[in-house]
Parts: C-alpha cells; sequence; structure tokens
C-alpha cells in the first residue's frame, strides 16, 4: 500500500474512531466518512481503515492506561475527542501496528492538526514523545 493509501487509511481510522466514540456501533460506519476522508476512489484504504479503526478502538483501553500518568491535568474524559483518538491511534500502531515510532508521532500531529483545535498537535506531539522516551528507556 502506498503512503498516500496510508495516509487515508489513517484519516478513515480517526474518523471511525470519532464516530465509535460518540456512540455508533462500527458496523453503521459502512462509507458515513470515506467521502470526508477522501477515500471513495481507493476502496482498499476505506477498508484499511476500518480495519485499523476497530483495532485500535479494541485497545483504547490499554492506549488511556499507557498515556494516564502523563496526562493528569487532562485525563481522558476530559480530552477533546479527535485528541484522544488520535493519541489511541497513535499508540496502537507503536505498540502493536509495527509502525516506528517517529512515523507514528508524525502522522499523529498531522491529523491533529488537520482535524484537531488550535493546540492540538502540539498536546499529541508531547504527550507521544514522552511517552515514547518512557517506553523506549530514552528518558
Amino acid at each position: 500500500m502506498s503512503m498516500a493509501a496510508k495516509v487515508l487509511a489513517r484519516r478513515c481510522a480517526l474518523q471511525a474512531m470519532y464516530e465509535m466514540d460518540q456512540g455508533a456501533s462500527s458496523d453503521s460506519l459502512a462509507g458515513t466518512f470515506a467521502d470526508d476522508a477522501g477515500a471513495p476512489g481507493d476502496p482498499a484504504a476505506l477498508e484499511q481503515g476500518r480495519a485499523l479503526a476497530a483495532m485500535a478502538w479494541e485497545f483504547r483501553d490499554e492506549a488511556d492506561q499507557a498515556l494516564a500518568d502523563l496526562v493528569t491535568d487532562w485525563p481522558v474524559h476530559r480530552q477533546p475527542v479527535v485528541d484522544r483518538n488520535v493519541l489511541r491511534l497513535a499508540v496502537y500502531e507503536m505498540r502493536r501496528g509495527g509502525v516506528p515510532h517517529a512515523l507514528a508521532i508524525d502522522q499523529a500531529v498531522e491529523l491533529a492538526r488537520e482535524f484537531g483545535g488550535e493546540r492540538s498537535p502540539a498536546f499529541v506531539n508531547a504527550v507521544l514523545d514522552r511517552w515514547w522516551k518512557r517506553h523506549s528507556g530514552s528518558a
């Protein structure tokens, strides 16, 4: 899969996770975000995004716990929906998806820039950078 298709898949995954976080079932996501994500012309990216969202969502509690002590001022329930799902997606990709940490963090910051608030990219970058340094033993 090309890099552009992987970026589209992540965009789809984030949008699906956003909807799941708002109570939508994964079965009802049959394309509700495809047009917005730019994926209607790339069914493989859309399917990859759905699969990525399902796996990251399944392991969301693990990601939330992994980051909990790094965001004591902003626990999961206080984080904007986009930010918490960008973090969950990135942690999943680094821990279980085989995505190199630098790429996962860079892509998470780009998603936060595109879909989040003004402070989202800096927040996501700081949290993931601290988590990676602690996780990798370089802190």
